[in-house]
């Protein structure tokens, strides 16, 4: 495709990168006070109706499949992965090159979790 993806992280336990997250955790917590959680479609169906007083809504998704695990990558397909660290805190950010010499564009994708 000739595009760069940049991913960013922020350390485990902050939510500097998501300001979304820290407001609406409230409101989820909120939503289901005094309500058994005994599977996790329940979680997910009461993170999924959650609506803040000013019209915020979120939506939730159970994932039913299994990734597979025990996956292998070889030496040197990993060594094909042109990562360039970013200039900020490059032990966590990282932009993929592509293969092709022509970029095209450049995707940012911030805190994804």
């Amino acid at each position: 495709m000739g595009w760069r993806l940049s991913v960013g992280h922020v350390p485990p336990g902050t939510s500097q990168g998501n300001k979304i997250e820290p407001r609406l955790c409230c409101h989820i917590t909120e939503n289901w006070r005094g309500k058994p959680l005994v599977s996790r479609a329940v979680m997910v169906n009461l993170i999924g109706h959650t609506k803040t007083r000013t019209g915020f809504t979120s939506t939730a998704a159970l994932e039913e499949h299994t990734d597979p695990t025990g996956l292998n990558v070889s030496a040197a397909a990993l060594a094909a992965v042109r990562l360039k660290p970013d200039p900020f805190h490059g032990d966590w950010n990282d932009t993929l090159l592509p293969r092709a010499s022509h970029v095209i564009g450049h995707v940012k994708l911030g805190n994804l979790f």
